[in-house]
């Protein structure tokens, strides 16, 4: 079974930057695409970036400039760099990966959609 597990979140103050990572547990053949969501309180879940396996990148508009999506070294893994900092930037971030490809007791099965718990990230002073 193939679990995603979002880290890095925290406190930061206005302006500043922070870094999420998720990374995907499991036998990970390969992912098709990886992105970040974000859902602030009592709004709904909303896009922020995705990368596919090749490396093309999209963003949400308010994002561009901003933030930063990358592919680690694994392939199970994304990370998401964020920089000027905003307060409207508070909410908790998802991890998302579609097309997960994985080996589980010799067999290797594709996993359509997978996402994670979040991880919450609060932007104050």
């Amino acid at each position: 079974q193939v679990q995603l597990v979002e880290s890095g979140g925290g406190l930061v103050q206005p302006g500043g930057s922070l870094r999420l990572s998720c990374a995907a547990s499991g036998i990970i053949l390969s992912i098709n695409t990886m992105a970040w969501y974000r859902q602030a309180p009592g709004k709904e879940r909303e896009f922020v970036a995705t990368i596919t396996d090749s490396g093309t990148t999209n963003y949400a508009d308010s994002m561009k400039g901003r933030f930063t999506i990358s592919r680690g070294y694994a392939a199970n893994t994304v990370n998401l760099q964020m920089s000027s900092l905003k307060p409207d930037d508070t909410a908790v971030y998802y991890c998302n990966a579609v097309g997960v490809a994985y080996t589980q007791n010799s067999r290797s099965y594709l996993l359509s959609e997978a996402w994670g718990q979040g991880t919450q990230v609060t932007v104050s002073s």
